[in-house]
């Protein structure tokens, strides 16, 4: 069970940062479905108390990640099919929230910045397709594309203006961003056109938010997330809706 996602807790409280690096553990198979805890075997591998321990472990299992086995034991919830498809869908909708959210509060900072790292994105994506087309190594651009396309998200989610949804939004993705980077990683790696030539709908966006259109903002998101996690879920060829970078959020 030890691994990085376990160690090295250095933001928000306590009972904050127990929460995430579990909740880490949990999305990347670090504790895997089945496998039963105690709330003071999680102490010794956090470092921390058990009380933030044991605040952490009451919001995974409302969360439905964790489920009671004792009065000091857990087991991490093994989630089947239709729950996942389930939370994906929670997840498409706050992510459209967020989007519509941001229509309304973005400034003209935030929206340049969203303007840059796409400029950034683009001049990346077309290094990885010369790379490509030479036949040399891309791993680490793709990483830097990937990367870039996350500060993306995060930058539409700051623009929100709305901690609470912004937190919700947390709690029930799918993947968590290393298991999403991961994905998208290896998915390329077997189809190196996967998402990697669809940068229309991000444009789309921040001309969306600049003008304050949240409608149209949120349905841009809600058809991005559904077509990139659809993907990923289903391990199948992209669909013409999907795209990488978006499914990066």
């Amino acid at each position: 069970m030890a691994g990085d996602n376990l160690t090295g807790l250095t933001t928000d409280t306590l009972a904050d940062r127990a929460y995430r690096a579990l909740r880490a553990a949990i999305t990347t198979g670090e504790l895997r479905p089945g496998q039963k805890v105690t709330e003071r075997g999680l102490a010794e591998r956090l470092s921390v108390s058990p009380t933030p321990v044991r605040e952490a472990i009451r919001r995974l299992e409302q969360d439905g990640l964790l489920e009671r086995t004792g009065p000091r034991s857990v087991q991490v919830t093994t989630v089947g099919d239709v729950a996942i498809q389930d939370l994906a869908e929670v997840e498409v909708a706050l992510r459209g929230m967020v989007a519509r959210f941001a229509a309304r509060h973005a400034t003209p900072a935030q929206l340049d910045h969203l303007d840059a790292i796409l400029d950034e994105a683009d001049d990346l994506l077309i290094l990885i397709q010369q790379r490509h087309k030479a036949g040399q190594e891309m791993a680490r651009h793709l990483g830097r594309l990937l990367d870039a396309m996350q500060r993306f998200n995060a930058v539409v989610e700051s623009c929100a203006g709305n901690p609470v949804l912004v937190r919700l939004l947390d709690q029930t993705r799918v993947f968590s961003w290393p298991e999403r980077r991961s994905r998208l990683i290896e998915r390329i790696s077997e189809d190196d056109r996967f998402g990697l030539d669809r940068y229309a709908s991000h444009r789309a966006l921040v001309r969306a938010l600049r003008v304050g259109d949240s409608a149209t903002a949120e349905a841009l998101v809600i058809e991005d997330a559904r077509g990139g996690l659809g993907d990923l879920l289903a391990g199948s060829a992209p669909s013409t809706a999907a795209s990488a970078p978006a499914a990066g959020s």
